[in-house]
C-alpha cells in the first residue's frame, strides 16, 4: 500500500516506525529538512521537503498513484487544507487527518464530506477516553475492551503485598475462583509468553484476560479494593484535561484543574463551568497539599513535560492518592518508567497510531480484516479481534488439534454472546469472535494468518 505521511513530528515519527513494520510503500512530506534526513536514515522511505497543502507538493509525492494520505501536521487547518486537496487530485484517496481542536468537532462531523476526509483523529480526545475508562476500574494499570464489551484485556501489577507474589499460573484459579488467561508477562522491561509453570515475581506486570463479567470478582480476591472515583485533581490545564473534564462533569464526579497560565485558566474556567479551576502552579507541594490532595480519589498529570508528570505523579503516590495516571509523550524510556511508581500510563501519540495502523490493516484486507487491534506492553504485544467467516480455517476443530503460529495465542472466544477462556477442548465457529495476542514480530492482518 501506497501511504503519504504529511507531517513528520511526534505523530509522524510513530506511523513511520509502526508502517514501516507493516511493509508500506511510505514517502514523508515536512517542511524540516533536518526532521526529514533522521526519518531517511532509520527507514527505507521516500522524503520531500514542502508544504503538504501545495498541489505542486502533493504532486511531486505522486499523489495520484497514493492509497492513503495521513496529514498529521501541527496544525489542523494545513492538515485539512491537504486532504481536502489531495482528494480533489485522486478522488480514490482515502484520507486521515488530525484534529486537535475542539473548536473543529462538530463541524468536521457535519462537513467530512466537503473536506475530503476518510476519517479524523484527535489523540488528546482518545487520550481523555482512556482515562476515563480507567477510572471506573482504578484497580487496573490499564483496560482494554473487546467483543462489544464482553471481554478485557487489563494490566496489574504484583507488589509486594499481591497474594499472588511467587505463584504460579497453574495455580491461580484457587486464588482468583474465576477462569482468567495471564496472556503475558513483562518482567524488567521484557515481555514473557508465560506457560502454566510461570512464576510471578515482585514487580512483574501481568497482562490478564477475562470475561469483564469476571473482573469485580478479580480484583475482590486479589484484595484490591476499589471505591468509586467522586474527588479528581488533573495537573495541567491542556486540551487533555479539557476534554477528560468535559466527560466527567455530570457524572457526580468533583474535578479540580490546577493550571499555571492565568489566560488558560480564565478560558477553561468559561468552558467548564461544572469545574474548579486553580490558577497555579501543580509542581509545587503546597499548592497541591492545599486543594487537598490526601483527600483525592485520583491525581492525573497532564502537564505538557513528562519529567514534570513523572515528578508530580511520584509524589501523589507516596502522598496515599489510591490513583495516579501520567500523561507521557515518550514511550521510548518505558524501562525506566517500570521501576517508578507512577501509576497507569497514558500516551495520546500511541492511542492515535494505533487507531490509524488499524485503518490502515482494514483497506490492506478488507475481507477477514481485524474488528480492533489493540497495542499493550507498550507495543511489544498485541491483542487483535476477528470473527470468523466462511472462509476462516480450521472451525469446528478442537484447539488442541489446531497449529498455531510461535508466539501467537488464543485467549478468548466469544460464541452466541458466551464468552469462554479457551482449552485445548474448545472451539470457534462461523460467526464466533476470536481474540488473539501475538507477540514478536509477526503481522497479523486476517484470522487465518495466525495459524501455521
Amino acid at each position: 500500500m501506497r501511504i503519504i505521511i504529511a507531517g513528520d513530528g511526534k505523530v509522524g515519527a510513530t506511523l513511520t516506525r509502526k508502517l514501516s513494520a507493516e511493509g508500506c510503500d511510505l514517502t514523508l512530506i515536512d517542511s524540516n529538512p533536518k526532521v526529514l534526513e533522521a526519518s531517511l536514515e532509520r527507514y527505507d522511505v521516500m522524503a520531500i521537503q514542502g508544504n503538504c497543502a501545495l498541489m505542486s507538493v502533493l504532486d511531486k509525492a505522486e499523489i495520484k498513484k497514493t492509497d492513503l494520505l495521513i496529514a498529521a501536521t501541527g496544525a489542523d487547518e494545513i492538515n485539512l487544507l491537504s486532504c481536502m486537496t489531495a482528494h480533489k487530485m485522486n478522488d480514490r484517496l482515502h484520507t486521515i487527518a488530525r484534529i486537535r481542536n475542539p473548536e473543529y468537532s462538530e463541524q468536521i462531523y457535519n462537513m467530512s464530506g466537503e473536506f475530503g476526509l476518510s476519517m479524523a483523529v484527535n489523540p488528546e480526545k482518545q487520550a481523555a477516553i482512556e482515562i476515563e475508562r480507567l477510572l471506573k476500574y482504578p484497580g487496573f494499570l490499564q483496560r482494554d475492551t473487546f467483543a462489544k464489551g464482553k471481554v478485557e484485556i487489563v494490566e496489574l501489577e504484583i507488589d509486594g503485598k499481591s497474594v499472588l507474589k511467587d505463584v504460579s499460573l497453574n495455580e491461580l484459579y484457587g486464588i482468583i475462583k474465576c477462569k482468567i488467561l495471564v496472556c503475558a508477562v513483562r518482567r524488567n522491561g521484557v515481555v514473557v509468553a508465560p506457560d502454566g509453570n510461570f512464576i510471578l515475581r515482585e514487580g512483574d506486570r501481568i497482562y490478564v484476560t477475562a470475561p469483564s463479567t469476571n473482573m469485580s470478582i478479580l480484583l475482590k480476591n486479589l484484595g484490591i479494593i476499589t471505591h468509586k472515583i467522586k474527588n479528581v485533581i488533573l495537573c495541567g490545564g491542556g486540551r487533555v484535561s479539557y476534554y477528560l473534564a468535559k466527560k466527567l462533569e455530570g457524572t457526580g464526579v468533583s474535578v479540580k484543574i490546577i493550571e499555571q497560565d492565568p489566560d488558560r485558566a480564565r478560558n477553561l474556567a468559561e468552558m467548564l463551568p461544572e469545574t474548579i479551576i486553580i490558577n497555579g502552579d501543580a509542581s509545587r507541594r503546597t499548592m497541591l497539599e492545599s486543594q487537598g490532595i490526601e483527600n483525592c480519589d485520583a491525581l492525573i498529570t497532564l502537564t505538557g513535560m513528562d519529567e514534570l508528570n513523572i515528578i508530580i505523579s511520584l509524589y501523589a503516590k507516596s502522598s496515599g492518592v489510591p490513583k495516579v495516571i501520567t500523561k507521557v509523550a515518550h514511550t521510548e524510556k518505558s524501562n525506566i518508567q517500570d521501576s517508578l511508581q507512577i501509576g497507569s500510563v497514558v500516551c495520546p501519540k500511541e492511542l492515535c497510531c494505533n487507531t490509524i495502523v488499524r485503518y490502515v490493516r482494514a483497506l490492506e484486507a478488507q475481507t477477514g480484516a481485524a474488528i480492533s487491534v489493540h497495542s499493550i506492553v507498550d507495543g511489544q504485544v498485541e491483542a487483535l479481534e476477528f470473527l470468523a467467516d466462511e472462509h476462516t480455517k480450521n472451525c469446528g476443530m478442537a484447539l488442541r488439534d489446531v497449529k498455531v503460529r510461535k508466539n501467537v495465542l488464543i485467549v478468548c472466544i466469544t460464541h452466541k454472546g458466551k464468552t469462554v477462556i479457551p482449552d485445548g477442548e474448545s472451539k470457534f465457529e462461523v460467526g464466533d469472535t476470536v481474540i488473539v495476542v501475538a507477540t514478536g514480530d509477526a503481522v497479523i492482518h486476517k484470522l487465518n494468518d495466525i495459524f501455521d
